[in-house]
């Protein structure tokens, strides 16, 4: 079958319609792609190695819990604290004033908050907003014998100190730092840690400038108020890269397992596409479901009529377009048509001229035309007036 007289005619379109549709449709699908995807690191749509999309994925389809994406710390006023477990995966920005108060009321009523940081500052600003005693420590962590690929990519144990610490045997880190429980006494339990060959240093530190070789703790789990505060020292343990190696799924779930709703919260970072975000502010707007709602509702209602049909629209239209007075074809008196006449055709004697301008009168009377001046007629039409 040729494209030209076979397909494309097929479908009532020419070589450039077709080129021009195609051009289009790629378009189109950009767009969407663009719009309901992101390349931001830990961004929860973002598909590639560094996203978290397979952890979102997860959490939305477990029938078993309310896995929700929140963009507003206003959602922590209304969530049943003591059953919900919020993850803070490497903020970009400070939780201050309002938001900082919110998430530390919810924490002191009962919620689980777990911060996952490296080598930012708004994770431990978090931290520091809640009460927690944790801290992250900053620099980088490089373990010369326990490691997965390089000594960037530490494995760190599970030190069996804490039930959570009993579900999970390792953590395989990339480019993670250290917990710092902090000096104060208080309840910080360490959950997994490196070797006694680890060292922490800037990124250009090698192990002959190490001070000091020993073991650091990277994941640990304090109570503040009524809450809990876990603090992890590498976010990427939730990217798809490393969401799959041993155990950091495994990890990541066991402290949700007990809850009925999970938040992933992304206030304070980038990496929601403009389409989901729309959808997501929706979701939060009832005033604008019930607007949306009761639109649907008269559309369907006028549909159910007839009234909102095309077909129907183009008639009242038509309808109306009718009715209106045609104001646009101007009207000339009997003296005017005679005149323009005896112009015309200075031939004719003033009987014939009148019969002719009769007939047009009697003509527009009965409603045969709507255009009484057509004048133009040629000589032998009016011959045979």
């Amino acid at each position: 079958m040729k494209w030209e007289g076979g397909i494309l005619e097929g479908f009532g379109l020419d070589w450039p319609q077709a080129v021009a549709l195609a051009l289009a449709t790629v378009l189109v699908l950009a767009l969407g792609v663009g719009a309901a995807t992101s390349a931001t690191d830990f961004g929860p749509y973002n598909p590639s190695w560094d996203g978290t999309s397979d952890l979102r994925e997860e959490l939305t389809a477990d029938d078993e819990i309310d896995g929700t994406l929140i963009q507003d710390t206003s959602r922590y006023e209304t969530a049943q604290a003591n059953e919900t477990v919020a993850f803070v995966v490497a903020p970009e920005s400070t939780y201050e004033g309002e938001d900082r108060e919110r998430v530390a009321d919810f924490v002191d009523r009962g919620g689980t908050l777990v911060v996952l940081e490296n080598f930012g500052e708004p994770g431990n600003d978090l931290l520091e907003g809640v009460g927690a005693q944790a801290r992250v420590d900053g620099q980088l962590l490089r373990d010369t014998t326990e490691y997965a690929e390089s000594t960037r990519m530490p494995i760190a144990t599970s030190t069996g100190d804490h039930r959570l610490s009993n579900v999970f045997e390792q953590l395989t880190l990339n480019y993670a730092s250290a917990i710092d429980p902090g000096t104060e006494p208080g309840d910080v339990t360490i959950l997994a840690r490196t070797s006694n060959h680890s060292y922490l240093g800037a990124a250009d530190t090698d192990l002959e400038e190490a001070e000091d070789l020993r073991s650091y703790p990277v994941a640990s789990i304090e109570s503040v108020g009524n809450g809990t505060v876990v603090a992890v020292s590498d976010p990427s343990i939730t990217v798809n890269a490393m969401y799959g190696e041993p155990d950091n799924g495994v990890f990541i779930r066991a402290l949700y397992a007990d809850a009925e709703t999970v938040f992933l919260d992304y206030s304070h970072g980038d990496g929601i596409p403009p389409l989901v975000g729309a959808v997501l502010a929706f979701r939060g707007a009832p005033f604008a479901q019930l607007l949306v709602l009761a639109s649907i509702i008269v559309a369907c209602g006028l549909v159910s009529t007839g009234r909102l049909r095309p077909r129907a629209v183009v008639d009242r239209i038509r309808d109306r377009s009718s009715e209106r007075p045609d104001t646009d074809t101007p009207t000339l008196s009997r003296a005017d048509r005679i005149a323009f006449v005896e112009e015309r055709y200075p031939e004719w004697d003033a009987d014939r001229v009148e019969r002719v301008v009769e007939t047009q009168s009697r003509s527009r009377s009965d409603g045969q035309s709507k255009r009484p001046q057509r004048l133009n007629r040629t000589e032998t039409e009016y011959q045979h007036e």
